[in-house]
């Protein structure tokens, strides 16, 4: 993130261009596969990314015109252009252009969690719905606010997070260029950036993961060094016992929800003011969800359902691809891909991945249950949670797990953990453990490629 990046999208937008947000975090390959996906006309970069962009070109059938490199590292090539002289010379627009709500506005690909990314295609009016039903209604953001997002601008939470949500109100932005290690972290968190004057962040928006590794770190700051009244949290479902811990030390609640990709924000959310952790929290005003089984029909409350989404800021298509666009885009309806499960209460407790969802013993079982309680242990870090074949075929529950730095928990003493409150069947029968999961830049954890591999074994 840095000062070009909403100049440059926010001006794409009042120019009538169609601006595609892309993980800096991702290969040449990837580059290269997005840039012939979109067939973009050309790209702007930064100078410490244009080495991989320029060995994207190489490996694509591009159809690049112009590159223009924001705060170059090295003397530009003749087909490249300095952003700042870019800018310069180029006439100001006397108006913007004749665009309309319901157009095309920008892309944004999809994080990867199940597969190849997926060019998501919104209007323009959408980042206006996101910011009135959650950044307004929800959160409360306020003019005085200082707001900083560990996630970047171009996934879809941090869009709305560090953009459009700080521009609804009035409030003003902390970017952060480097990576949201703990330690990049907490010297905002305590202003102790000489560029704050200062001045302390008051709305943060983090992941499970990122908060899991802080509350672990050994310089989290105090509670009286901070300035933190809002913390939100998405990319994944939040452990409770990440949450109760955080309220612990920092007298904050981490606000969880569940966004994505093709409605731009969240739309199942706790509430500042009502937070029940290990749930997701309730719909956002202005979004309905439905439950649907397998056969297409509603499910009871406490049953597990396949989740539906209706709202306004719901993407228009996957650019190219309309197998995939006709299965999630139907009806007004937006199938998500997760499983959920409602409460009395009218909350909504995440269930994993549609295609993560376990059969034991006929009986389904949810990773993120298994996980959510491995994590509960003082010695686990992270879990993740695939089904395997045993040797008749039947599907049994393996764990992979992450222990905390100096910790070396036994596979018997967490199988007997999870008996202790999990339902018998729920148990791993197998734990396997690893330095790290893979994962998206969101900390989205990818398990298919935990299926993967153990399939290769």
């Amino acid at each position: 993130d840095c000062n070009e990046w909403p100049v440059a999208f926010l001006g794409a937008l009042y120019a009538g261009v169609v601006p595609v947000a892309v993980n800096t975090l991702l290969t040449a390959d990837d580059y290269a596969y997005m840039l012939e996906h979109s067939r973009a006309q050309a790209a702007i970069v930064s100078g410490a990314l244009l080495p991989t962009l320029a060995a994207a070109m190489v490996k694509s059938d591009h159809e690049l015109g112009k590159v223009v490199v924001a705060q170059p590292q090295a003397p530009l090539h003749p087909a490249e252009v300095d952003f700042e002289a870019f800018i310069a010379a180029q006439a100001p627009l006397e108006r913007p252009a004749s665009t309309g709500p319901d157009d095309p506005g920008f892309w944004l690909y999809s994080s990867g969690s199940t597969g190849r990314p997926k060019g998501t295609v919104h209007s323009h009016a959408n980042p206006y719905w996101t910011a009135e039903l959650y950044g307004k209604a929800v959160l409360g953001l306020r003019e005085s606010d200082l707001c900083f997002s560990a996630a970047k601008l171009f996934f879809a939470y941090g869009l709305g997070n560090a953009l459009s949500f700080p521009l609804a109100v009035g409030a003003t932005v902390l970017l952060m260029g480097e990576r949201p290690t703990p330690e990049a972290v907490f010297r905002r968190w305590t202003g102790a950036l000489d560029t704050l004057g200062g001045r302390k962040p008051t709305v943060f928006y983090g992941a499970p993961t990122g908060f899991a590794g802080m509350l672990a770190h050994p310089a989290l700051p105090a509670r009286e060094q901070v300035a933190l009244r809002l913390v939100s949290s998405a990319g994944e479902a939040l452990p409770a016992e990440i949450g109760e811990r955080f309220k612990r030390h920092f007298g904050v609640d981490i606000v969880d929800g569940i966004g994505s990709t093709e409605m731009l924000h969240i739309f199942i959310s706790n509430r500042p003011e009502r937070v029940r952790y290990g749930s997701t929290g309730w719909p956002v005003p202005g979004y309905e969800v439905a439950l649907r089984g397998e056969d297409g029909q509603p499910v009871a409350d406490g049953e597990p359902g396949d989740l539906y989404i209706q709202g306004p800021s719901a993407a228009m298509m996957y650019w190219g691809n309309r197998t995939k666009t006709r299965e999630t885009f139907q009806g007004g309806w937006t199938k998500s891909g997760d499983k959920y499960i409602r409460n009395a209460d009218g909350s909504y407790t995440y269930g994993g991945r549609s295609d993560d969802m376990l059969k034991v013993s006929g009986i389904y079982v949810s990773p993120f249950e298994v996980e959510a309680t491995l994590v509960q242990h003082p010695a686990v870090l992270e879990a993740a949670v695939i089904g395997v074949a045993d040797a008749d075929g039947l599907t049994r529950v393996k764990a992979f797990v992450v222990p905390k730095p100096g910790a070396n928990p036994s596979d018997e003493e967490l199988k007997a953990f999870v008996k202790d409150r999990l339902a018998p069947y729920k148990y791993p029968r197998q734990i396997e453990f690893v330095p790290d999961l893979p994962k998206t830049a969101t900390g989205k954890i990818q398990r298919f490629k935990l299926r993967e591999r153990e399939a290769a074994r």
